[in-house]
């Protein structure tokens, strides 16, 4: 069945290329898509580096790598879906328009499938696969092959199954890792993968209304204006400016719905994805860090060799067989969506803000950006370097970057080099050792 599995996926990569998805030698995806366009999509915003990777500081070497990533680029769920389609249905009734902009809505059908990868959400995880193998192949070997897992949503397993054929690709065939885990969705199921068990969790629906109310009126008025009898809501301008992301994504060129809007708007677009995340499971909700507890006490478990200990989302049962959830590997890949990748940013400590987002003025040296935290196939990856000490002394280590970019770990002393010791960051990470201080029993009960 694995052979099968691979196999398939190479179709799926020929499909790619056939499509316009072109993978250049430096492991970039290139489309037709103009980036200015979509750096500002928030969550929806196709994958991109926000700095250049920092390789090892002299005197040391990266002796393990955990990467935790999102999907890749997907159509919209169901449920956005509907509410996408029916505000595209508003414009496409309208008889007459005032803008010529509007006049592809003459002839126009809604072009969109639901959940589900698009080509380029697929070639984002095969790129992300080549580029790790190419970082951290120093890792591998015949009897050190990656340890793959996935949460258990079809574009989440297929981005990890592209991943693992990204990496066997680099490497000529020779080094070909397989994904070993799916972890189950089902609202009975532990998974630190999903962010699906904590039902008592609010979500961020007032403040996300707050920021809507506050940008989105003119726009809905001058829309109302170019397709006279449209009758469009502020609810329907959030959805045709993400119609211009997931179908700019499918067709692999600027949507003509991008048109209809100016780079400040979409920068506007940007912020609700901002606030939707930091008040849903950042540090905005409650009960969002704690979402992200079970990972964190997994990640523990193998930068330090010890058996997971944890009383949240993990399974106790996978997670103490060395088959299902080994404490040997040198690179380690779990597959995710952003709301949980949140979760674990904000249990973590990561982009930590002094002060909570504002609903109606957006701080503009903010550093949480949500096209910089969970884009599609975003990725964090805790290293853990062994480092020579001016006397000799070697020293465990770990670094952590978000899509390239350094993270300070100013919470366990991290240096110029974005370094600190293992047990400074075991020892930081106290919320996620007790089980989040409490929180997780409320997320029940």
């Amino acid at each position: 069945m694995g052979n099968l599995l691979f196999l398939s996926v190479l179709c799926t990569v020929g499909i790619l290329m056939a499509s316009g998805v072109v993978v250049t030698s430096h492991g970039d995806v290139t489309t037709n898509v103009p980036k200015k366009l979509w750096t500002n999509w928030a969550m929806y915003s196709p994958y991109f580096a926000v700095d250049k990777y920092e390789f090892a500081p002299k005197g040391c070497r990266i002796t393990q790598a955990n990467i935790l990533q999102r999907h890749g680029a997907r159509y919209p769920t169901a449920h956005a879906g509907e509410k996408i389609m029916a505000a595209v249905a508003k414009l496409v009734a309208v008889q007459t328009y005032t803008d010529s902009r509007l006049d592809f809505l003459k002839n126009y059908t809604y072009p969109l499938s639901s959940d589900l990868l698009v080509s380029l959400g697929a070639a984002q995880s095969l790129v992300a696969g080549q580029e790790h193998f190419e970082r951290y192949k120093s890792l591998v070997s015949d009897n050190q092959l990656p340890f793959v897992r996935a949460s258990g949503s079809d574009r989440v397993v297929n981005s990890a199954t592209n991943w693992t054929a990204g990496f066997s690709l680099a490497s000529d065939h020779v080094y070909n890792p397989s994904l070993s885990v799916i972890l189950s969705e089902s609202e009975t199921a532990n998974n630190t993968l999903d962010d699906s068990m904590c039902p008592n969790a609010g979500n961020s629906d007032d403040q996300t209304d707050a920021w809507l109310a506050t940008y989105a009126p003119p726009i809905a008025a001058r829309l109302n204006a170019q397709a006279p009898g449209a009758n469009v809501t502020i609810s329907d301008v959030y959805s045709l400016m993400t119609m211009c992301a997931f179908e700019s994504v499918f067709i692999n060129r600027e949507s003509a719905f991008c048109d209809l809007f100016s780079k400040a708007e979409f920068k506007e677009l940007e912020y609700y994805g901002d606030l939707d995340k930091y008040y849903n499971t950042g540090y905005g909700q409650e009960l969002g860090p704690v979402q992200g507890v079970g990972y964190i006490n997994e990640l523990i478990a193998r930068l330090t060799g010890q058996p997971v200990s944890d009383n949240t989302q993990t399974n106790h049962t996978l997670d103490a067989s060395p088959e299902t959830f080994p404490l040997d590997r040198t690179i380690y890949a779990d597959f995710s969506h952003d709301n949980q990748m949140i979760a674990i940013y904000a249990a973590m400590g990561l982009f930590r803000q002094a002060t909570a987002l504002n609903l109606t003025s957006p701080d503009p040296k903010r550093n949480w950006i949500t096209s910089h935290l969970v884009p599609f196939s975003a990725r964090m990856i805790t290293e853990k370097l062994t480092c020579t000490s001016p006397k000799n002394k070697e020293v465990e280590y770990v670094r952590i970057f978000v899509n390239d970019g350094l993270q300070p770990l100013e919470f366990c002393g991290g240096d110029k080099n974005g370094l600190c010791t293992v047990d400074a960051f075991v020892m930081s990470q106290s919320y996620a050792r007790n089980n989040g201080n409490g929180d997780f029993e409320k997320c029940l009960t």
